[in-house]
């Protein structure tokens, strides 16, 4: 299809010539587009963004304008966006706030219909956001995690690895790796069957099961709990899930749920 004749391009924009600009889509500013990139109707890209090839963006999305936050004074930021993501309809990504900051999407994340990225927060590969997921400010999300529909992500949270987060919930303390949430935000089990998907030994589901055990069901205080539970990784899946723990946080780990579901 090559750039339609109603898209606007700024003249600073890099777009390889391989990308598909769609009907009424806008170009404004440095950004550079990647090759093989797909651009629907009355996308908008602004600012110093950069997008890495392969990458589909469906109509009406916007990324890289400037932040929602009284802070930002003209800082010059960016947006960075990874390789063979896709963007569904009506997405918001925003660039960073902090100077020289960038907003980070990882390789193939799949941000689904009006989903929202704040200003400065960081998705590893393969995040997906189910339609509605709504990140503030700041929020990180490890590799693999799923963060359901209409979710909201106060702003400084940390999602861990392979974290699901359960649909129509507010999550405002940080959710460890392998965790899955309830509609409250709450921890109520292990992620195993996405851990099994994703080929982790038996061995090391195990390991992770008997540290979630320690640091959710033994009702010991958490400094306890933690330095038990820090003594017990020989696999690099354990130290993982128990280096999110011995990570400075700004909003605290978040508590497990009255009933706790444990599958082997």
């Amino acid at each position: 299809m090559g750039i339609h004749s109603s898209a606007y391009i700024h003249p600073d924009a890099q777009v390889h010539e391989t990308c598909e600009v769609g009907i009424n889509v806008v170009i404004d500013g440095p950004v550079r587009l990647g090759p093989g990139c797909r651009l629907g109707p009355s996308v908008v890209v602004l600012g110093n963004t950069e997008i890495g090839a392969g990458c589909s963006i469906h109509s009406h999305a916007v990324i890289g304008d400037i932040p929602q936050d009284h802070k930002f004074k003209g800082n010059l930021s960016f947006c960075r966006i990874g390789q063979d993501c896709v963007i569904r309809e009506g997405v918001s990504i925003h660039r960073a706030c902090v100077e020289g900051a960038a907003t980070i999407i990882g390789n193939r994340c799949y941000l689904m219909a009006n989903s929202h990225v704040a200003h400065d927060c960081i998705l590893a590969d393969d995040v997906t956001l189910v339609n509605g997921a709504l990140l503030g400010g700041h929020v990180q999300v490890g590799p693999k995690a799923i963060i359901s529909g209409n979710v909201g992500v106060h702003q400084f949270v940390r999602i861990g690895e392979l974290t699901m987060i359960g649909a129509v919930s507010f999550v405002g303390q940080d959710i460890p790796p392998f965790m899955m949430t309830d509609h409250r935000g709450s921890v109520v089990g292990l992620n195993t069957i996405g851990m099994r998907r994703a080929a982790f030994t038996v061995a090391e589901r195990n390991e992770v099961k008997s540290m979630f055990k320690v640091m959710y069901r033994s009702k010991l205080p958490a400094e306890a709990a933690k330095e038990l539970a820090s003594r017990m990784p020989v696999t690099d899946v354990g130290r993982r899930f128990m280096q999110f723990f011995n990570t400075e946080s700004r909003r605290g780990v978040g508590h497990a749920a009255l009933k706790l579901r444990l599958v082997a």
